[in-house]
């Protein structure tokens, strides 16, 4: 008896640990300001380190944006613990004057799964 009880804690504690490992990914800063940009100057685009601070390998899956004038980019390999994936993201000013602010939404295997960055800055016009 005194075996099965050590057999079922042992079973119980590598249990808990298979669902305690999980990636996390953690951005070293969520948001990106682009401030003042021309309207004619072209695309501007920036970059959102995020670190897998979890102790499983963390896999980006998707990235989308609620309009087309915004176009994210994330890795395709996985990112093991401890290292520093880059998430580009790219803004078309061109016929969108005034203020932007957009939300950009990364799917991982991570929990939780959704990771929001965000962009913002104002469009010059005519310039």
């Amino acid at each position: 008896m005194k075996r099965f009880q050590v057999f079922i804690a042992a079973f119980a504690v590598c249990a808990v640990q298979a669902f305690a490992a999980q990636p996390l990914a953690t951005p070293l800063s969520p948001s990106h300001n682009f401030g003042n940009i021309a309207e004619k100057g072209g695309r501007v685009s920036c970059e959102f380190k995020v670190v897998n601070t979890g102790d499983k390998p963390l896999v980006f899956i998707s990235a989308t944006a609620a309009c087309g004038c915004t176009k994210p980019k994330v890795p395709k390999q996985p990112v093991a613990p401890g290292d520093t994936a880059v998430v580009v993201v790219s803004y078309d000013p061109y016929g969108r004057p005034g203020e932007f602010n957009k939300t950009v939404t990364v799917k991982t295997n991570a929990k939780p799964s959704k990771l929001k960055l965000r962009i913002t800055g104002t469009v010059i016009p005519g310039k």
